[in-house]
């Protein structure tokens, strides 16, 4: 069964396993020495991200590295990106609004003068 990927990324521990593996792959035992876990433990949320292909295993003799995949990130950045359009004509506009009142306090200091 597929992963929704915005649960995969619900949990904690999971996005740190991403963090930890954007920057270098890691096979499951260096991953767990990170965490205070079992390596069971690590596994189980390997294999959601995994479901999910937000991470790639690469055998490498008798390990299996795990690697970040980058395009799986851009279906949670094309959903957000929804929301930062909207919240940036949000600041915007109290940018605007902001800049007009400070503008009016200036000028009711001055007429005080």
């Amino acid at each position: 069964m597929k992963q929704d990927i915005f649960q995969a990324i619900a949990d904690p521990t999971r996005r740190a396993i991403l963090t930890l593996i954007a920057i270098q792959a890691l096979t499951p035992n260096a991953m767990a020495e990170k965490f205070d876990m079992s390596r069971q433990a690590v596994s189980k949320h390997i294999k959601v991200l995994q479901e999910c292909e937000l991470i790639k295993p690469e055998p490498s003799g008798r390990e299996i590295y795990y690697h970040f995949n980058p395009k799986k990130m851009q279906e949670i950045d094309k959903w957000i990106d929804q929301f930062r359009k909207i919240w940036e004509t949000q600041f915007n506009q109290l940018d605007k609004v902001l800049s007009t009142m400070s503008a009016d306090r200036q000028a009711i200091k001055k007429q005080k003068k």
